[in-house]
């Protein structure tokens, strides 16, 4: 099974509201979530992460798509991952 980390649209029309979720890479967007690791609110840009969750998650080998990748690295938590990945 391929493990995602990616968006899941939330929100009205108009106001998009995003949760960053582990997903299996063949269900739909919307559908089922293994996991909520985080928020991301593109009209004020605010992005928050469970941190710890998203190591882990990333440590067991689910992928970022590139928008989260990009989040991620905003925060610094791919400078971090590559970090720790190198340091075993």
């Amino acid at each position: 099974m391929a493990v995602k980390l990616r968006l899941k649209r939330m929100g009205s029309k108009k106001k998009p509201f995003y949760r960053v979720v582990v997903a299996d890479s063949r269900a739909p967007r919307d559908g089922k979530v293994i996991d909520q690791v985080g928020t991301y609110n593109p009209l004020n840009g605010e992005v928050n992460f469970k941190e710890e969750s998203v190591l882990d998650w990333l440590s067991k080998g689910a992928l970022p798509t590139d928008t989260v990748r990009s989040l991620l690295s905003n925060k610094g938590i791919m400078k971090k991952f590559h970090e720790s990945k190198g340091n075993k």
